[in-house]
């Protein structure tokens, strides 16, 4: 029976590595995209655009009547919106292919404190929910690292390679640190025992935290013998060319994680999550402190929270000056990365002005991640990855992509899903 179940997960396992189709080939010849609506990401539109395209680059952003190059081919796009590729922040996607089977699951390490662990080298290019992004038009990811304390660095990749090394745009960006609870909740014991007061408990894994930071700060303050590899990690973000991402929900975790991280001489932070950063956005406006906001299809973290309050957060954290965008993380969240441009939707459904919204989930990741010089608006210079959409890419009604291009690149918008659809329309059509 084990010969069975082992030659079943081999053969499994086997079948997910060639999941995907061949990674398009480089650009060689010039394009123009002309007469499509342009939402360059910064929260402008160009009416009867003309968008050139040369050896991975944008050359050019014009109207149709003021265009200064020649080139080889041209996409008629009229009546189309084009759009700078969309950026999934906070997401796994390319760790895990099934749960289930552990052989495909690299989210999960041994210890606490993990700042030397680096999520690029376990990024699988090839993973069919990779495949499954790009007809929405996200071509762009952050991979970032789960468990433990201090969870690891995360990378940036575009979502169209044969394998790790060709798909990072930025390595070890980041650092990823889980802020203890204050509030624990049990729910399956019922709802007398559902909130849990852990005060005790907080202040002990604090202090061990700072007890981590301080070793490693002394450790590369000089020059030691012997090589420490997670204080050796940890030496990028204190000098600031490193950003640390806070992963905290609670109005006093968000306070305390800020406040702790200044102290220990941490210069670039970028709040994760954030579910009750609406109590304290005078705090991280004072502090300069983006905002990677938690998908809005989700119920209240509080009972007596308006149930609305998802769908509304984005808005209120931006009237209050803060630089946003959506975090895809969550219940399913590899399987439901693909929504990103829905869940912008949603915010623009409730106040966010919608090309603001498409800024989010663009430009604004852009900067938060640290990628701005190259992806998140069309602008001339930066990497050619944008897409056509048949209609608004933030309604799921609409978003039907024409095209894609990653760093000029013509992608196949076709995946799994999409072939086991055309065979089953075949099939049921035939009755």
């Amino acid at each position: 029976m084990k010969n069975y179940i082992s030659t079943f997960v081999f053969l499994f396992c086997c079948t997910l590595g060639i999941a995907q189709q061949t990674p398009a080939a480089d650009q060689q010849n010039s394009i123009l995209i002309l007469g499509a609506t342009a939402h360059i990401g910064d929260g402008t539109v160009l009416e009867n655009s003309a968008i050139g395209l040369r050896d991975g680059k944008i050359i050019e952003v014009a109207t149709a009547d003021a265009i200064q190059n020649e080139y080889s081919k041209t996409i008629d796009a009229t009546g189309q919106h084009l759009y700078p590729g969309f950026i999934a922040a906070n997401s796994t996607v390319g760790m895990v292919e099934v749960d289930a089977v552990r052989a495909t699951n690299d989210l999960n390490e041994i210890g606490e404190y993990l700042p030397h662990i680096r999520t690029i080298i376990a990024y699988n290019a090839e993973s069919k929910v990779v495949e499954s992004l790009r007809p929405n038009g996200i071509l762009s990811a952050q991979i970032v690292p789960t468990r433990g304390v201090i969870s690891g660095s995360s990378s940036v990749v575009k979502l169209d390679a044969w394998n790790w090394e060709d798909a990072a745009l930025v390595t070890d960006e980041g650092l990823h640190i889980n802020w203890p609870r204050v509030y624990t909740s049990n729910r399956r014991r019922g709802p007398s025992s559902a909130i849990k007061y852990n005060q005790k408990s907080y202040e002990e894994k604090i202090k061990s935290l700072s007890g981590f930071l301080k070793e490693s700060m002394a450790y590369n303050q000089v020059q030691s013998k012997t090589k420490h590899l997670p204080f050796a990690a940890m030496s990028n973000a204190f000098v600031g060319s490193q950003t640390v991402y806070l992963h905290a929900n609670g109005q006093r975790e968000i306070v305390d994680g800020i406040q702790f991280l200044k102290e220990h001489q941490i210069k670039k932070i970028v709040l994760v999550g954030g579910n009750e950063a609406h109590l304290v956005t005078d705090y991280l406006k004072k502090h300069d402190i983006p905002v990677i906001v938690s998908r809005p299809h989700r119920l209240p973290t509080q009972e007596d929270q308006d149930i609305k309050l998802p769908f509304k957060m984005a808005k209120i954290l931006m009237d209050a000056g803060l630089l946003i965008t959506v975090d895809v993380s969550g219940r399913m969240e590899r399987m439901n990365t693909r929504n990103l441009p829905f869940y912008a939707g949603s915010f623009a459904a409730y106040g966010v002005p919608k090309e603001t919204a498409v800024q989010m989930i663009s430009l604004n990741a852009a900067k938060i991640i640290g990628v701005a010089d190259r992806l998140g608006s069309l602008t001339v210079g930066k990497d050619a990855t944008l897409f056509l959409s048949l209609g608004d890419a933030l309604d799921m009604r609409t978003n039907q992509l024409t095209h894609a291009f990653v760093e000029g690149r013509a992608l196949s918008l076709e995946t799994h899903q999409t072939e086991l659809w055309k065979r089953y329309m075949e099939k049921y059509s035939r009755k």
